[in-house]
């Protein structure tokens, strides 16, 4: 018999691998003062609808003080809220609501790097003998006055800015304004686990760390080599970053301890981790900083979020995971704050309602812990924001080639009025007109909604513990097809096949496999003989024998 399971077992050192997280991105969700900014008091109305949803952990992305030129990810003081966002009471008042409704509170970590504005830049820049002096990765030029080697801004440009004071330049990895901060002095390490444990006190629950391979620096400053294959998923391809093997300037050997040492101040608060990693090879980055349990509990990368969703696509970076790691875990994402919604990257600008649905029950039938990002539950499209209303420097930048994240970080549309119930001001980036016919009020009184999909498909895959922990193995479909199998000890396995294309496809079982079909899941297809019928974006799921 299937267990039934109606939580995850928060007493199991890794009950997060049962766990769901949900992320939020504070500017978007809910206003609650009018100033047209989403805040902490707005995440708290809306806990209620969260915890609604089935999920177990809340990311939320940065809320700290900050000047905002990167929207909060920027940080001038990592122990205290923004006044834009609230203050530390209105956070304290989260937290406690969130573990009365039995969520879990995840915090955005950004440590690479802060915003120039942070005291400790203030006084590395002043001088060359100051105490901080050494707290930033600082160089003196080439002979010619040029920077000291070839290394590039995500961001675009070099990733060197000279600076007066010193007459030196100070790396950044982003922004000009965010300066990279110098891992290899020990005084830097203690300072961010010292400001960790500030919000470890306040009940926080996990953290997720920004960049986290981009701690460290080689210490000789050497060139980075021409890329042999362009990364084409951590950056967009009119991005020259990707022309570069990044080898020197990130992803260096010292962040294995770093991350030891972080590890085992969360484990003092039983807390948990998920890495943001953006590498040549992201998914060996992800095995090995998940490795041992003694470093992330989970990590994530770009490789699901790019325009790629072809079975084969698919299955090659689970696979390629799976026969990396060892006893680590992964978080697969389909959508954040930093890419096109999925319903139009994967599901092209006209995706029918029925795509939303599959897309989740696809991601949520992966062998890992899934990240949802708000808005998807609603089967949002990506908002289509003008140039002279664009807010995202990246975007601006590459404009028109990359049109930046905006388009994924407009505002929730809450109701179908004007502003979509967000605020009653003037929102800081508009609400998207498609966004209010699909508004979660509407989708409330809607049984076959996205919405309602999105709570019923998480409650029943809660009751299967195939698909929350067993193993994944997939079969060779045609490419329109995904098809995988999870086994778990003691249980049944699970057959799970999943039509990714607006056509419909008729797949052959292995016939040493046959299996029952397992109901509830709410997707259509049907089996007979050894044959699985799925409509456009259907799904079929079966009990092996």
């Amino acid at each position: 018999m299937t267990k039934q399971l109606t939580q995850v077992s928060p007493h199991s050192p890794d009950w997060y691998r049962e766990a769901i997280i949900y992320q939020v991105y504070p500017r978007s969700y809910m206003d609650s003062n009018g100033d047209g900014v989403g805040d902490l008091p707005g995440i708290t109305a809306k806990l209620d609808y969260i915890a609604s949803l089935g999920v177990d952990i809340v990311w939320i992305s940065p809320f700290f003080k900050s000047p905002m030129k990167d929207f909060g990810y920027d940080i001038s003081d990592y122990c205290d809220v923004d006044p834009l966002f609230g203050t530390l009471a209105d956070f304290d008042t989260l937290i406690a609501k969130a573990h009365s409704l039995g969520l879990k509170i995840m915090i955005d970590q950004v440590m690479a790097h802060t915003a120039e504005e942070h005291p400790w830049f203030k006084e590395s820049r002043s001088s060359r003998d100051n105490p901080k002096a050494d707290w930033y990765v600082w160089s003196d030029p080439a002979p010619d006055g040029n920077p000291p080697n070839n290394w590039m801004s995500v961001f675009g440009g070099s990733a060197w800015q000279w600076d007066t004071r010193r007459r030196q330049y100070y790396m950044h990895n982003f922004l000009v304004s965010q300066p990279q901060l110098n891992f290899h002095n020990p005084e830097v390490q203690q300072a961010h686990l010292d400001a960790l444990r500030f919000w470890l006190e306040r009940g926080v629950d996990g953290i997720r760390l920004d960049a986290c391979n981009f701690h460290f620096h080689d210490l000789e400053l050497r060139s980075n080599p021409p890329a042999t294959v362009r990364d084409t998923a951590t950056v967009s391809d009119v991005n020259p970053y990707g022309m570069q093997a990044h080898i020197y300037d990130k992803t260096r050997p010292e962040n294995l301890p770093f991350l030891q040492k972080l590890r085992a101040l969360l484990n003092e608060y039983q807390a948990v981790s998920i890495g943001e990693v953006g590498a040549d090879d992201s998914l060996a980055v992800m095995a090995e900083y998940t490795a041992g349990g003694d470093k992330l509990q989970m990590a994530y990368s770009f490789n699901l979020l790019v325009p790629q969703c072809s079975s084969h696509y698919i299955r090659k970076q689970v696979e390629a995971f799976e026969a990396r790691v060892k006893g680590g875990w992964a978080s697969w994402s389909v959508g954040n704050h930093d890419v096109q919604r999925v319903a139009t990257r994967w599901g092209g600008p006209a995706a029918p309602q029925a795509f939303a649905k599959l897309a989740l029950a696809m991601q949520l039938s992966l062998k890992g812990t899934p990240c949802l990002y708000q808005g998807d539950e609603l089967a949002f499209a990506e908002a289509d924001v003008p140039f002279e209303l664009l807010q995202d420097p990246y975007g601006i930048t590459f404009w028109p080639e990359f049109k930046g994240r905006d388009g994924c970080r407009t505002p929730i549309a809450w109701t179908s009025e004007a502003n979509g119930g967000f605020t009653t001001g003037k929102p800081w980036l508009p609400v998207s007109p498609d966004h209010l016919a699909k508004a979660a009020s509407v989708q409330e009184r809607d049984q076959e909604s996205s919405l309602a999909f999105t709570r019923a498909f998480i409650a029943w895959r809660r009751k299967h513990p195939q698909l929350l922990r067993g193993d994944i193995a997939f079969f060779d479909t045609q490419d329109q097809v995904l098809a995988l199998r999870r086994d778990l000890e003691g249980e049944r396995g699970i057959l799970a096949v999943f039509n990714l294309s607006g056509e419909a496809q008729t797949v052959d079982l292995p016939q040493s496999i046959g299996a029952e079909p397992l109901q509830g899941h709410g997707l259509p297809g049907t089996a007979d003989g050894g044959k699985v019928q799925l409509p456009a974006y259907g799904a079929w799921f079966g009990y092996v024998q």
